[in-house]
């Protein structure tokens, strides 16, 4: 049994893998070391830096594998946008892309136990499914057993409609036992604040149109969206955060913007988590995130399944 693990946190952003890793290490007590974090953005790594106390190293291509501290558990939440529906779904013919192969450089070289990775639903699909295969070949001939998910965040407690690809992979086997989600998701009235300043309400042209296309039917509240074709749907929950939508996408009520605040909190990210940024840069940090709570359940799933720590819940709590 394997009582304290180090681990690399790369394309960090704001640490949200980092908190699921710890939250999940915390709760098998495992003790889990974050011995290297990367990220190119200096407002994450201002962020991450203020709430963790390391400034993550930049940009990764220039980093030496063999310089890289030995760690059994690599994590990381590599750049989506080639992958996304909302970016041009260029794959691996954006420079962006090519981070994975960062990724298997360092793996090669340091030979992690394990590894887990997220990205976009839309991976899955990306031409053909041709990419998913090339990322989980590479695994594979590095000499790795790798497993994938397609899990959302309001199975595990959060109200926010985000699906995302969890890949496992492990170097000594470990059969995976996949986290089912099924949690109470905290309702919206739970998690948005009660007297926003003035500066997050749409203007009143905004919210006219707004209130002649959706029809309120819930006396609780409500996220209204308001899609790339003009289409107003509103929800108990909100639509996927997006790191450059306009903020006037998502409505609470058709009313309000979203304060940087909620829209942590809509990723899990519990109230002790330090604000240092701009609500700009916030809010667009928030959207390039992860959802901490699936996270933690892909940890803690992975931790039972090779042993490390003393066992316990494999499940992220459904509410924070």
């Amino acid at each position: 049994m394997k009582n304290r693990i180090r681990y690399i946190d790369l394309f960090c952003g704001i640490g949200g893998f980092r908190l699921a890793v710890e939250a999940a290490a915390a709760r098998r007590g495992l003790e889990a070391r974050c011995v290297f974090s990367c990220d190119i953005d200096k407002h994450c790594a201002r962020a991450y830096a203020a709430n963790f106390g390391d400034v993550p190293v930049g940009d990764i291509a220039a980093v030496a594998a063999e310089s890289v501290p030995d760690h059994e558990l690599l994590v990381a939440g590599f750049p989506c946008q080639p992958f996304s529906i909302i970016g041009r779904m260029e794959g691996f013919e954006d420079a962006r892309g090519t981070l994975f192969f960062e990724i298997a450089r360092i793996v090669a070289e340091k030979r992690p136990e394990a590894l887990i990775l997220e990205n976009v639903k839309t991976l899955r699909g990306h031409n053909g499914g041709k990419t998913l295969e090339r990322i989980l070949g590479a695994l594979t001939e590095l000499g790795y057993e790798t497993d994938w998910r397609t899990l959302n965040a309001l199975d595990f407690g959060l109200p926010q409609k985000r699906e995302r690809i969890w890949i496992v992979a492990t170097r000594d086997g470990g059969k995976m036992e996949w986290p089912s989600g099924a949690a109470r998701m905290t309702p919206l009235a739970e998690l948005l604040e009660k007297d926003p300043p003035e500066k997050f309400f749409a203007s009143e042209r905004i919210r006219k149109k707004r209130l002649s296309s959706v029809a309120r039917k819930s006396t609780e509240p409500m996220i209204w969206h308001e899609n790339k074709s003009g289409n107003v749907s509103a929800h108990p929950y909100s639509c996927a955060l997006r790191a450059g939508a306009s903020h006037n996408y998502l409505l609470v009520d058709g009313e309000r913007r979203l304060t940087p605040r909620e829209m942590l909190r809509l990723q899990g990210f519990p109230d002790r988590y330090k604000i240092e940024c701009s609500d700009s840069q916030t809010r667009r940090q928030a959207g390039n995130s992860l959802p901490v709570n699936v996270a933690e359940a892909v940890a803690g799933g992975l931790f039972g399944a090779l042993g490390w720590g003393r066992g316990g819940s494999s499940d992220a709590p459904g509410a924070r």
